[in-house]
């Protein structure tokens, strides 16, 4: 594959991969093929990653021995031993990464259709500010989302979710989010019934380009159309702002046709490697 061969789309999203963890704080460290980045004091750990013009014959430089390189350098910096980045712009990397002992994630990657009709707001749907009391929920019910992954209702509810905001890691986050709201890195959104955060999301921007991550529902309130709700708030805010380009990564193919409900279509495939557990 070459450069001019890649598709227009994924060469954007490409740009924004590289661009999200710089504006987050973090620092880049060069490793020929791979960018790892790190984190400068508290915040979102981020991954390593094919470096930005990497893609398509650069990426095939990317072998096994370029990975445990990086490997070491995360282990020595004790963050999290992680790489992420789009099979269809580097496809080389995954064999790599696996010869290298790592277990392979793969996720719908999805665009919005500009040409798809605007879902109808949600009632129980709103935005949250940096100060808005139930932030805090609105940042935990996606942990707990993501700990029963699947479309299926599930046990988790409001008992598991007061308990979750008892402890320390809640207040940790919603420090972390608020101050993102707060400098527009940022868009909370949440389904809210009878004062219990019950679905929330966020979408982040990059000049006009912006992914929405984290939507989760708590799992004794699935099959509710809440996911979709929060999405339409989502991305509706991001098109009223300016956003071209609307995107996210779906957590598997069940979950990828309910967005594709909401308009989104299938561009690529995103991936993400781990040590298993």
């Amino acid at each position: 594959m070459t450069d001019h061969m890649i598709d227009p789309m994924l060469s954007e999203l490409e740009r924004y991969y590289d661009t999200v963890p710089r504006v987050g704080g973090a620092r880049a460290e060069d490793f020929g093929p791979l960018t790892l980045f790190v984190q400068e004091g508290a915040g979102w750990q981020y991954y390593a990653r094919p470096a930005l013009g990497g893609a398509g014959p650069a990426a095939g430089t990317a072998g096994a021995a370029d990975v445990v390189r990086v490997l070491a350098r995360q282990r020595e910096l004790k963050v999290p031993e992680s790489f992420e980045w789009v099979a269809e712009t580097s496809p080389s990397l995954r064999p790599a990464v696996e010869a290298a002992g790592l277990h392979v994630h793969a996720h719908p990657l999805m665009v919005l259709d500009p040409a798809a009709a605007a879902a109808p707001a949600h009632p129980d749907v709103r935005l949250l500010d940096a100060d808005d009391p139930l932030l805090a929920a609105a940042v935990t019910v996606p942990a707990l989302a993501f700990a029963a992954p699947g479309t299926a209702v599930g046990e988790a509810g409001p008992e598991q979710l007061a308990a979750a905001l008892a402890g320390p890691e809640a207040e940790e986050r919603r420090a972390r989010v608020a101050g993102m709201i707060s400098s527009g890195r940022t868009v909370v959104a949440a389904a809210v019934r009878d004062g219990v955060v019950l679905c929330a999301g966020q979408y982040n921007p990059v000049g006009d380009v912006a992914e929405v991550v984290g939507v989760g529902t708590l799992p004794s309130a699935r099959r509710r159309g809440l996911a979709l709700g929060v999405t339409a708030a989502l991305v509706a805010r991001a098109l009223e702002r300016g956003a071209r380009t609307v995107f996210l990564s779906a957590g598997d193919e069940d979950v990828a046709r309910v967005y594709g409900r909401a308009g989104f279509r299938r561009v690529g495939t995103a991936l993400i490697a781990e040590p298993s557990a």
